[in-house]
């Protein structure tokens, strides 16, 4: 396995094997986008089922499943929705369309984006694939024009949604679950098991729609240079990749988003999920590209905070490598990026 990595990272570095063959390089940035996609499913595509696996609603393997066919259907939704996002993380406004446009640009944000959550992944971290994606732009950025890069723009459309994906998720998760538990002990409202358990499903699967529906087009916006894709076709190969990553290698991530932030019951994980899913939805429509893992993370750690049962340790860890998560894309992206320059 080391070897294949060594060799596959050697394959993508060769700048001057790159430089005489410009459809290799094409090539390159599709796998690398590939890449990309597949570490993004294995750490992201068990997030809107951790509650339904938390609260042993299902099994992990119905809850993958479930999680898998949601995303999908968002994923390909998202060829008709989401504009926007394809306009945002293809670096245009950020840097002059001759950089934003290139070939190399595009691979050092994939490559960096991707090494980036797997290593997360591989550690058991839910850390934002947009958060990575963010500083890999940025660290390309800054070894290809300086601090000529466009920081007010960076701020307001990738930045501040970021910050205030959490910032919402937490006050209103606690909301919620404390809200339904304020009614039931008023009204002592009759609790069919089998309707919270249906909801609880439909909610995940919202959650997962949105998480498709999310992030397919931050991806695909990296591959649209390739003439031979449309937005169409690059969706659905995103789509697939994404599901493979979820269906292979979620396990780590899946075991902390669902028994280490907090312990749960049906009623909290439905709360978290409806939060969840609200917001990201939402945030799709008007372009804004929130984390799903700082949302769907922080309305777990919200429920568990009323339920007195949080991991405090655990939630001071995943904000650390939050916090991690962009200075390390930046810092790969922008070696990558420098080594495909010569």
């Amino acid at each position: 396995m080391n070897a294949q990595f060594k060799y596959f990272t050697n394959f993508i570095l060769d700048s001057d094997f790159f430089l005489i063959n410009p459809e290799m390089l094409l090539i390159s940035l599709f796998l690398a986008t590939l890449f990309l996609a597949y570490s993004n499913g294995a750490n992201d595509n068990f997030k809107g089922v951790a509650t339904l696996f938390g609260s042993r609603t299902s099994s992990y393997q119905t809850a993958i499943l479930w999680a898998t066919f949601t995303t999908f259907a968002g994923a390909i939704t998202a060829t008709f929705l989401a504009g926007t996002l394809i306009k945002n993380f293809s670096g245009k406004g950020l840097l002059p369309d001759a950089i934003a446009n290139a070939p190399e640009f595009h691979i050092a944000v994939a490559i960096a984006a991707g090494l980036t959550v797997l290593i997360a992944t591989l550690m058991g971290f839910p850390i934002s694939t947009t958060h990575s994606l963010t500083g890999a732009i940025v660290g390309a950025g800054l070894v290809a024009i300086g601090l000529q890069l466009n920081f007010a723009i960076l701020g307001s459309s990738f930045i501040l949604p970021l910050l205030l994906s959490p910032i919402l998720a937490i006050p209103l998760g606690a909301g919620i679950y404390s809200l339904s538990g304020y009614f039931n002990s008023k009204w002592h409202l009759p609790i069919n098991q089998k309707t919270i358990d249906t909801c609880h499903f439909l909610s995940a699967g919202i959650v997962s729609f949105a998480r498709g529906l999310n992030d397919t087009p931050k991806i695909v916006s990296l591959i649209l240079i390739i003439e031979y894709f449309s937005i169409q076709g690059g969706m659905i190969t995103i789509a697939i990749a994404m599901a493979l990553g979820g269906l292979l290698n979620s396990q780590r991530v899946a075991v902390t988003m669902s028994e280490k932030i907090t312990s749960m019951n049906q009623t909290q994980g439905l709360s978290a999920n409806i939060v969840t899913g609200v917001l990201v939805i939402a945030a799709s429509g008007f372009g804004l590209p929130v984390s799903i893992t700082h949302v769907s993370v922080g309305s777990i750690f919200g429920v568990g905070l009323i339920s007195k049962k949080a991991n405090r340790r655990v939630f001071s860890q995943i904000l650390l490598s939050w916090v991690l998560t962009l200075p390390t894309a930046a810092i790969i992206s922008g070696i990558v990026y420098r080594l495909l320059q010569g």
